[in-house]
């Protein structure tokens, strides 16, 4: 079962974009989003859109992602 996040729970946007900076130069990511799922991976973002991808190298996948669906972003060590 997946619990919704009361807004004033939720990071402020400028944080999460930040932080999503930062985390397009490290080998691993964890993106949890707003919907529950958590997605492991190497990311990309392009802050002039708030859009981005992460990919999984391991299990061959990619998503596409908007910042304001993301609810928390962990870096992770290096590989």
């Amino acid at each position: 079962m997946v619990r919704r996040i009361p807004e004033t729970e939720l990071p402020p946007i400028q944080d999460l974009v930040d932080k999503l900076k930062v985390a397009h130069t490290k080998n691993l990511v964890l993106l949890r989003f707003k919907d529950g799922t958590e997605e492991h991976g190497a990311v990309t973002y392009i802050e002039r859109l708030g859009t981005g991808r992460i990919i999984d190298i391991t299990r061959e996948i990619s998503r596409d992602y908007n910042v304001y669906e993301i609810d928390s972003i962990e870096l992770e060590a290096e590989i």
